[in-house]
């Protein structure tokens, strides 16, 4: 296809079908090239069915095509530094998954890198660019709620050891409920109310151990490396105050809730991990909250929107929404809980952030401003 933008995948693991599908079926002005992953067989099945020109055995292989402009890194969270960096180093643009990297000082060097090299570098989650959380922003934007004040985000369940074919990196070193839940939530948050100063938490892990029981690891025992039972406390540059709750943890019949508080109403925003709705309002001239039609496009499962919106960037020369100093704020402020929790004190974030453009109108489903 012309005048599209390359992407190159590595990792073909369980996220991977959706960005297949919407890359292949939705975004117009990108195109998938190239796939790659350490299990042949993976990039095999990918290949024939979502017919991809390129096969590579290794990610040097694919670093290395002229052909790809931005490498689309889908590997598990602890890898996603290895590969990016090497990207980097390629000279390509790098669209992770989420996390930007497993810790900080990982983070900072492929921020560096990228800086250097004049190349882009963002990534997951997109969900924030969707039709729910975009909705969440006008109303935020256009005084419905009046001046933000405050905000409440719980993710809370019993872990993934009992669906997950893989669940074992959840309790190693990258995982956990923050890192692994947190990004979608935090970045849901920055976006409706600014960057984040500093932050308080107290984090723990509540058993030492996890016994698999969904297949095909079913018996296989788990040692927990990261807390996972973390509650925060963020204190937003604009004033408000934030509480966050993640746990891998606990019995609970609902997952995911976010609140946005104002001075003169409660936004309840949809969960962060998805696309749409519904989103509610309550005035406080009202009896009960109401629903609030979606104002914007892409309300079902858009993932690769992010990697489209920086496929636009890249062509328009414009700031793509999901920047590294974006995710970097985020990393930065998820790691920060655990050494709050560890040193007893608030933690400064020292990253400054600026929330990008507002999702735009387009008549045509899949082409982005």
């Amino acid at each position: 296809m012309a005048n599209t933008v390359k992407i190159g995948m590595v990792g073909v693991g369980d996220i991977s079908g959706i960005y297949l599908q919407n890359i292949t079926q939705c975004f117009k002005e990108i195109e998938l090239v190239a796939v790659c992953d350490l299990v042949r067989e993976k990039a095999e099945r990918a290949r024939k069915k979502y017919n991809i020109p390129k096969l590579y055995d290794t990610m040097y292989e694919l670093f290395a095509d002229s052909e790809i402009d931005i490498v689309l890194n889908l590997t598990r969270p602890y890898e996603h530094y290895g590969v990016s960096l090497e990207a980097l180093k390629a000279g390509k643009h790098v669209y992770s998954e989420k996390p930007l990297a497993a810790f900080l000082e990982e983070g900072k060097e492929l921020v560096r890198l990228a800086q250097e090299k004049g190349l882009m570098l963002g990534g997951a989650p997109d969900t924030f660019l969707g039709a729910g959380i975009q909705t969440c922003r006008k109303l935020i934007d256009d005084g419905y709620i009046g001046t933000p004040i405050g905000a409440a985000a719980f993710m809370i369940c019993r872990g993934h050891e009992s669906w997950h074919p893989d669940p074992a990196f959840y309790y190693q070193y990258g995982g956990g409920p923050m890192m692994d839940m947190g990004p979608y939530y935090i970045t849901a948050l920055v976006n409706l109310l600014g960057g984040v100063s500093s932050v308080m938490g107290v984090t723990k892990a509540s058993f030492p151990t996890r016994t698999i029981t969904s297949q095909p690891h079913c018996g296989e025992v788990v040692d927990v490396k990261v807390p996972t039972y973390v509650t925060g406390i963020l204190n937003f540059e604009s004033g408000a105050v934030g509480t966050i709750f993640t746990t891998f943890d606990v019995c609970y019949p609902s997952q995911a809730r976010l609140e946005i508080y104002g001075t003169e109403g409660t936004l309840f925003v949809p969960d962060p991990n998805g696309f749409g709705g519904p989103v509610r309002l309550l005035r406080q001239e009202g009896g009960a909250p109401m629903e609030i039609p979606l104002c914007f496009d892409y309300a079902e499962n858009s993932r690769a929107l992010g990697l489209a919106d920086m496929a636009k960037a890249l062509q328009t020369g414009r700031d793509p929404r999901e920047s590294w100093k974006q995710t970097y704020h985020v990393l930065e402020i998820m790691q920060s809980f655990e050494k709050s929790s560890n040193s007893g004190t608030a933690v400064p974030i020292t990253s400054r952030y600026v929330r990008g453009a507002a999702m735009k109108h387009n008549p045509v489903h899949g082409i982005l401003d």
